[in-house]
């Protein structure tokens, strides 16, 4: 059976920097039931506490920062990019552990989002791009969709099934 990382905030925990949570959604109620979910909040994870000030990246483009080219920083300014990289890095072990192929991630995130995010002026301004996690999974190549696009990760979850 195929297993699917799973950002925690979808699952209803209140993982986000706010102390919030989104869902859960029914899709993944059925994934839970049915062992599927490996669960994750990467920031978390990294060592941030719940709440935590919000945190964006400047131009929203997570594989710079993996790159070690941009940081990771919380509208005060302090720089959070070891325990963003240090989450995505537990994440990419937990797919090597798990041999996921698949992830559902929570759009627009700094560690998760996968299409885009937030543009590091903490003005609301949304721009192309992908959280530190989003980006470091992808390069593992790893398939990565946000609450918004269930339907096309419930198809990539039927192929890889029938791979």
């Amino acid at each position: 059976m195929q297993k699917i990382l799973v950002s925690r905030c979808l699952l209803g925990h209140r993982v986000r920097y706010d102390g919030g949570a989104h869902g859960p959604f029914d899709l993944l109620q059925q994934w839970l039931d049915e062992g599927r979910v490996v669960a994750l909040c990467p920031e978390v994870a990294g060592g941030l506490p719940t709440p935590r000030p919000p945190a964006e990246i400047a131009g929203g483009q997570g594989a710079l920062v993996l790159d070690g080219r941009l940081p990771v920083l919380t509208v005060d300014g302090a720089d959070v990019t070891d325990a963003f990289v240090a989450g995505a890095q537990q994440a990419l072990a937990l797919v090597r552990e798990h041999g996921i192929g698949l992830a559902l991630l929570k759009a627009r995130s700094p560690s998760c989002g996968n299409l885009e995010n937030y543009d590091g002026s903490f003005s609301g301004v949304r721009v192309a791009g992908e959280g530190v996690t989003a980006a470091l999974l992808k390069r593992a190549g790893v398939k990565v969709f946000n609450e918004l696009q269930l339907d096309e990760a419930a198809a990539e979850l039927a192929r890889l099934e029938q791979a």
